[in-house]
């Protein structure tokens, strides 16, 4: 089993900055995909940022491109969503998951580990 845990979110102005982070503890060399995902009330929850652990270039979801940066910190088992110039629609629920090989999609149906989520609400 994995467990993830966040923190990070809050409240924030349009144009502000945030930095979530998702510490995983447990079976973790058994994950190859990590990422972000979010879900504002009465919609589905959507990827937002995520990564390969092998490699390769993150995917990023087109309304957050050039504003948000996913990273992770292997020694500390720490995933990052780094978030610039939020806005109002950026507000929802973040969660953290991951998942074992095979993996890599955006859909959040194909994640098996989540987090509990952190709150992130942008006020313009």
């Amino acid at each position: 089993q994995v467990q993830l845990v966040e923190s990070g979110g809050g409240s924030v102005q349009a144009g502000g900055s945030l930095r979530l982070s998702c510490a995983a503890s447990g079976y973790t060399a058994t994950i190859s995909c990590v990422g972000w995902f979010r879900q504002a009330p009465g919609k589905e929850r959507e990827g937002v940022a995520l990564i390969y652990i092998g490699g390769g270039r993150p995917y990023y979801a087109e309304s957050v491109k050039g504003r948000f940066t996913i990273s992770r910190d292997n020694a500390k088992n720490t995933l990052y969503l780094q978030m610039n110039s939020l806005k109002p629609e950026d507000t929802a629920m973040y969660y953290c998951a991951a998942d074992s090989p095979p993996c890599g999609t955006s859909n959040w149906r194909d994640y098996n580990y989540w987090g509990q989520g952190t709150q992130v609400a942008v006020s313009s």
